[in-house]
């Protein structure tokens, strides 16, 4: 077990200087985030006088103190470091760049060639900001609750099964990345799985060959994950999302996610890493713009990053400034990796600039400080001093060079420049000592730092998207049967994306053609034609038609008309919407019936009229003109088409809201594809608010993100076609 003995910097009986600040800190100290050195000045400074505060002066006072401390703390938690031992899971000590990597990313899936595209993946992370050591691969929100699949089964409905996700994880593997899977406490309104939360995720795990799991919501990953994958066989990391609240969990989970870093002009430390300095932490801030403080924050303490950039379908990339500050502090973690987990880690190192911060990491034959420049100038001059050791080479590892400090009174001290909210990095060398890779490493530094990072831009942009054109129908005078005319008029088409998250950002939601880029609000004055739109969904009887006639038969036929049997609807069900086809089947549908899915505003106008109404009868919602809500774990069966005639729209269109949702149109962007799901169901999973949310206005819509159709299809998606008018 750990004890006090095993920290360089517990002195044990050795007299020790009197402590001239005191912080006493409370064995009580919760957060992710210690205390800083350095008292605040008092009123009316706190806020303005951040420069009074004399962080060198009480440094050795602050680290002290906390020594007693986080010998008392790891006594409360009963703390051994077991795990931290265990050759198979110290790869988390040198898992510094992760990333959380949404499978309907486009880089990962092609979904044209229906194939994982792995290296492609991987190829852009280097290029951009030299890779990743792990990823995470999310199959779960936001589209869980579209219907009662639950977690795990939206794993086995990725493309190719869990055979086609275990050979993903391969090719990840292939590349040295290791692979977490995500578990969350919170999916207990959909399908009730056969097994207990741990057993089922240890059996997946195992399946596909994975290398830890991830908590999401978590504030500790439960041990009963940890001992289910032990006992089959594939031990795991455990990587809670959020605080570790409990922190005797700090046992097991020898990973951890940081989030929500103080941006003050002294950066934090981070908790459990002084309480356990092998204790890896990837940061991650998902919807930050400017990562410079992420970044600075992460140098300085020795960990790693969560290089998050497709969030929920939202692209948000790190600017070409923040890769390059990523790449460089990476490969620093990556070469001197052993150094990263020193257990004799010293934060606020004495430094000579006001607003430069350094911390130490000594190891037997080399000491490596990490400085970050708090200031939003440069400084240049003397940066360090240290005790110096005759024949120690001392480098300047940021910059790739050799450094020749000034010897004054048995120490060295080392002057190079250090950008504004800059980086620098020191490597002393005991005398007779080598690291492998040195000279290739420093050769690397010295081109990059030949590129300033202030002369990289900075400024972010979000991704252009795009809507996939729709040909125009054979144009039809009069509406086909079963189809209502909806003549021309003018037309405010007004709609809001309901994403769970994404707030008002630039990028959530869609771009339409007429707009600069993606936003959720959307407002446009249209002069709409005439068309022909189907009066209700199209139905099981209608779908078993077209393939009696046309004998199509799609190339991915996981869960296609998972609902059918035989080839043919459920007695019963014939008059039912049909579901379980993806927008691919149903355009294939649409295309043997001579006609088109509706562009969404077409859809809405058909549904709304032109007086803004927020429902087809009207502005008050009304539950008897709508199908019976369904709130049970396991998905009961549509209503028949035309059996709420009550519900009908100004011009005579039915099974609009409340039913199925229906596919409108397609966006995609460089990463992302999602489709515009209009109506909303009549299903509602409980016990969540991260549920795919209903959108039952006229003036909402859904977002549904796309991959390929074995996951895409739903039992609760159907459609509806339009042809144009003459």
């Amino acid at each position: 077990m750990t004890s006090a003995h095993d920290f360089p910097n517990d002195d044990g009986d050795i007299l020790r200087p009197r402590v001239r600040t005191e912080y006493k800190f409370s064995h009580v100290t919760t957060g992710r985030y210690l205390p800083t050195p350095g008292k605040a000045p008092g009123w009316p400074f706190a806020e303005i006088g951040h420069w009074k505060m004399d962080v060198d002066g009480t440094a050795d006072d602050w680290i002290a103190e906390l020594i007693d401390w986080r010998r008392e703390h790891l006594t409360r938690i009963g703390f051994d470091d077991a795990n931290y031992r265990r050759p198979e899971l110290q790869w988390a000590q040198r898992n510094f760049v992760h990333a959380q990597m949404m499978v309907e990313d486009r880089y990962f899936y092609d979904p044209v060639s229906g194939r994982y595209t792995v290296d492609r993946y991987l190829d852009d992370l280097e290029a951009r900001f030299g890779g990743i050591d792990s990823v995470l691969i999310w199959f779960v929100y936001p589209n869980i609750g579209i219907d009662d699949r639950n977690k795990t089964d939206l794993a086995f409905d990725l493309p190719g099964g869990i055979e086609g996700l275990r050979g993903a994880v391969e090719d990840f593997h292939g590349r040295g990345v290791r692979v977490f899977l995500p578990t969350m406490p919170w999916d207990n309104g959909t399908r009730p799985p056969e097994d207990n939360d741990w057993r089922t995720m240890a059996k997946l795990v195992a399946a596909v060959g994975a290398d830890g799991v991830n908590g999401d919501t978590y504030n500790g990953v439960p041990r009963a994950f940890f001992t289910a994958c032990d006992e089959a066989g594939r031990p795991v990391v455990l990587q809670p999302e959020s605080t570790i609240s409990a922190e005797e969990q700090l046992n097991w989970n020898v990973q951890s996610w940081g989030k929500k870093a103080p941006n003050d002009v002294i950066p934090p430390v981070a908790k459990f890493k002084w309480l356990e300095p092998r204790h890896m932490i990837n940061y991650e801030n998902r919807w930050g713009r400017d990562r410079n403080h992420d970044l600075q924050y992460i140098f300085f303490n020795g960990i790693g990053y969560n290089a998050w950039e497709n969030v929920w379908g939202i692209w948000n990339q790190l600017t070409p400034r923040d890769a390059e500050s990523l790449r460089r502090i990476a490969a620093i973690e990556r070469q001197f990796a052993p150094a990263m987990v020193s257990m004799a880690w010293r934060p606020y190192e004495r430094t000579l600039q006001a607003g430069v911060f350094a911390s130490r990491f000594p190891l037997d034959d080399y000491t490596l400080w990490t400085l970050v420049n708090r200031n939003e100038y440069d400084v240049d001059g003397e940066q360090l001093g240290v005790p110096h050791v005759e024949g120690t080479r001392y480098f300047d590892i940021w910059h790739g060079t050799t450094l020749q400090p000034r010897i004054a009174d048995g120490r060295a001290i080392f002057s190079f420049p250090m950008e504004g909210h800059g980086f620098g990095c020191v490597l002393a060398l005991r005398d007779g000592a080598g690291i492998d890779g040195l000279d290739a490493f420093l050769q690397r530094a010295r081109e990059w730092s030949n590129t300033p990072l202030q002369s990289l831009s900075k400024a972010w942009h979000s991704l252009p998207q795009h809507i996939v054109p729709v040909p125009a129908t054979s144009p039809h005078a009069r509406a086909p049967e079963g189809m209502v005319a909806i003549p021309a008029g003018d037309f405010d088409f007004v709609v809001g994306g309901v994403e769970i998250e994404g707030q008002t950002w630039e990028g959530n939601d869609v771009q339409y053609p007429w707009e600069s880029s993606a936003r959720r609000h959307h407002r446009h004055r249209m002069q709409m034609p005439a068309f022909h739109i189907d009066r209700t969904p199209v139905t099981n009887a209608q779908f078993l038609a077209f393939l009696t006639d046309s004998g199509w038969r799609p190339a991915d036929e996981h869960h296609f008309l998972r609902h059918w049997r035989d080839g043919a609807p459920l007695p019963g069900w014939e008059n039912k919407p049909v579901t379980w086809v993806s927008i691919e089947d149903a355009r294939a549908y649409a295309a043997w019936a001579g006609k088109r899915l509706p562009r969404e505003w077409e859809w809405q106008y058909a549904a709304q009229g032109t007086d803004g109404r927020l429902y087809p009868w009207g502005n008050q919602w009304d539950e008897s003109r709508v199908p019976a809500v369904h709130r049970g774990r396991l998905l009961t069966p549509p209503a028949d088409v035309g059996a709420h005639p009550q519900g009908a729209s100004p011009f005579g269109v039915l099974d609009l809201v409340g039913n199925v949702w229906q596919w409108t149109d397609e966006f995609h962007d460089e990463h992302t594809r999602a489709a515009i799901l209009r109506g909303s169901s009549h299903y509602q999973p409980q016990t969540s608010h991260w549920y795919f949310p209903q959108a039952y206005r006229l003036d909402q819509h859904g977002k549904y993100l796309l991959m390929a159709p074995s996951k895409d299809r739903s039992a609760c998606v159907g459609f509806r076609c339009v042809v144009d008018a003459a």
